[in-house]
């Protein structure tokens, strides 16, 4: 029976509200033996913990649905919110069933955030997994293999059995082919943003990180599809690039705020991990080293991630205004994240250069006030729309 996409985004939307991961603890009590491995944003080598039978689960902080009280006790007030919410999560038992965590190279505070999980929680893996900052094979490469090498040491000791290359190289495949679909729903998004809104996409994608990858893959598949299928209004509004979310996300009425105003949000840098990696990542030959090659030299680009070439600095942005036919960028950036406030000057000269209009506002992942957002994204819209007509 072919599924509408009402009926997948609506269960897409029950998993991002539940912040007991249901879904999750089902997978994990289904079979006798199973471990769940939860990680933060951006990048995590997914395959890893997927070749070693576990399920990786993206911990995207608490959202707008999670009253933080105990978390606001171990930091600081001028820090983002995605530390204090993840904490919360941790210490309110939501996270009880997870076997593992993992902290990927963002910033200053999650690397703090990962040695508090290992105060709080002794008795539970916790990793700050790192990646390299210089992307030369020898270097770069040698050192996030050794990484890698090091992390499936820890998961093996874990699933208490040996993770063998055919492993990876099936779960690389696996990865490679969610990847894809993920794609395949930007490019749609992007050719026909009315038939599938930035907000029901956010809610399709983000269902991959709680989901097994293979069920993931069936359900980008219908939504697509469906997607396809069903015919909506046009509206007159202006496709727009939203950055500056790679790490904590922004809550679900915040996207709906921006179409609202008038935007079709084409492109965006939500949830990285579902399309970190450009590309199939090769199954033959050393799967690790076809990993940290991934990493290295065909990955996204964010504020969080190092760009040693100042010429090419920014361009990734530029080339996503082109590539999905935008007409302007919205700099949306969690307040008080450094590496993304650190960043949009430079990102806004580049801009300027190539006569891209764009605007800049700052939110939490509890942002509860939209109107002033949605009256500055509907003066961009109609500003652009002024200034093009002209």
């Amino acid at each position: 029976m072919t599924k509408t996409t009402s009926e997948i985004v609506a269960r897409c939307e029950a998993i991002y509200e539940d912040l007991n991961f249901t879904a999750a603890r089902e997978w994990k009590d289904a079979e006798e033996g199973r471990k769940v491995i939860g990680y933060m944003p951006i990048y995590i080598p997914r395959e890893l913990i997927h070749a070693a039978g576990m399920l990786p689960l993206g911990i995207m902080g608490g959202g707008d649905n999670l009253e933080v009280i105990h978390g606001d006790a171990y930091y600081q007030s001028y820090i983002c919110r995605i530390p204090r919410s993840t904490i919360e999560l941790g210490i309110s038992g939501r996270l009880d069933f997870v076997d593992g965590m993992l902290f990927p190279s963002i910033c200053d505070v999650i690397r703090n955030l990962s040695g508090m999980w290992k105060m709080l929680f002794p008795d539970t893996y916790a990793k700050y997994f790192d990646v390299p900052q210089t992307y030369e094979d020898e270097v770069g490469g040698t050192f996030y293999v050794g990484e890698m090498r090091e992390l499936l040491e820890d998961l093996e000791k874990i699933a208490g059995r040996k993770i063998s290359d055919d492993d990876i190289r099936n779960s690389i495949a696996v990865y490679n082919e969610n990847r894809r679909l993920v794609n395949e729903l930007y490019a749609l998004r992007a050719q026909i943003p009315w038939q599938a809104p930035a907000s029901e996409a956010y809610l399709v994608i983000r269902a991959g990180l709680v989901l097994p990858v293979e069920e993931h893959s069936a359900l980008l598949r219908d939504y697509i599809a469906a997607a396809r299928a069903e015919e909506r209004p046009i509206k007159d509004n202006s496709k727009v690039v939203v950055t500056g979310m790679f790490c904590e996300q922004p809550p679900l009425n915040l996207i709906k705020s921006l179409e609202l105003s008038g935007c079709y949000v084409v492109d965006d840098d939500f949830m990285l991990v579902s399309r970190w990696l450009i590309g199939d990542v090769p199954t033959e030959g050393d799967p690790v080293h076809n990993l940290s090659q991934a990493f290295l030299h065909h990955s996204m680009s964010t504020a969080a991630k190092y760009e040693p070439s100042q010429e090419e600095k920014g361009q990734f942005l530029v080339r996503a205004v082109r590539d999905s036919g935008a007409e302007g960028v919205i700099f949306a950036s969690t307040s008080f994240c450094d590496p993304a406030l650190l960043d949009r000057p430079m990102l806004q000269n580049v801009l300027k250069e190539a006569d891209i209009p764009y605007i800049a506002f700052k939110y939490a992942e509890n942002s509860g006030q939209m109107q002033p957002i949605r009256e500055q994204a509907g003066t961009f819209v109609d500003s652009i729309k002024l200034w093009s007509a002209a």
